[in-house]
């Protein structure tokens, strides 16, 4: 079982076969695509706002979500705001093969796409993509990370629900919000699941103790279930100052 979790490690964390089918989005959205280094692209999709002159907001995703569903969801609920999501890479229709290594590079390499004066920049992370926003919060000076259903390490989520495993020794994409947010000096917020099925509370807890400047709302919800919950949508709308 230890060889099967660290051989098929990737396509655990990264299942692209369980993404759905893009939505509808406005006529405001413009098609962006970013050649990477080695000949790979990234696809993504900026939705317009109605205000040009409020923060974008760059969104990462779920490691099941579809990038253009997202950035439809984050303007629905910020209309005033341009709203920018891509496909991962690896993520039809973005090229190559996804790691945290690449998405993380990846982000940075957005971000000066879309900003790059570096300013004006909310970055909105969702799950496994809570490590990839925190990160370019410490390799950009943006103005705000807001971070759902978040966690302090990757590792540490992997040690917690294989606690029988090496993962030490074997696992391959750490992401590390916590040492990433200790070297940002953007504006944090956190929006905790507390029945996170998926991501074991304690890990988005220590996340949240290890930041006592960030603003924390936590949401008596599931990992999947806090998007329909009421309360989650006030709290992300108040993390993005709306």
């Amino acid at each position: 079982m230890i060889g099967l979790l660290a051989a098929f490690q990737t396509a655990l964390l990264f299942p692209r076969a369980l993404v759905g089918p893009a939505p509808d989005l406005p006529d405001s959205t413009i098609r962006l695509e970013l050649p990477l280094e080695g000949g790979d692209r990234l696809h993504g999709v900026r939705i317009m706002g109605r205000d040009p002159a409020r923060p974008v907001i760059l969104c990462f995703g779920g490691n099941a979500w579809n990038a253009e569903a997202m950035a439809l969801f984050l303007h629905q609920i910020a209309p005033e705001h341009d709203v920018v999501c891509f496909h991962y890479r690896g993520y039809a229709p973005s090229t190559g093969r996804p790691s945290a290594q690449a998405l993380m590079a990846d982000a940075v390499a957005i971000h000066d796409l879309i900003a790059p004066d570096g300013s004006g920049v909310i970055a909105v992370g969702f799950s496994i993509g809570s490590g990839v926003a925190a990160h370019l919060a410490a390799e950009r000076d943006i103005a705000r990370v807001v971070l759902v259903t978040p966690f302090d390490s990757l590792a540490a989520v992997a040690r917690q629900l294989y606690p029988f495993a090496p993962v030490g020794l074997l696992f391959r994409h750490e992401m590390n919000p916590k040492q990433a947010l200790a070297r940002s000096h953007a504006d944090i917020h956190l929006i905790l699941a507390t029945q996170d099925e998926v991501i074991p509370p304690a890990r988005a807890e220590a996340l949240a103790q290890a930041l006592p400047q960030a603003q924390i709302a936590r949401i008596a919800s599931g990992h999947n279930a806090i998007y329909g919950d009421p309360d989650f949508i006030a709290a992300l709308r108040a993390a993005l100052d709306l």
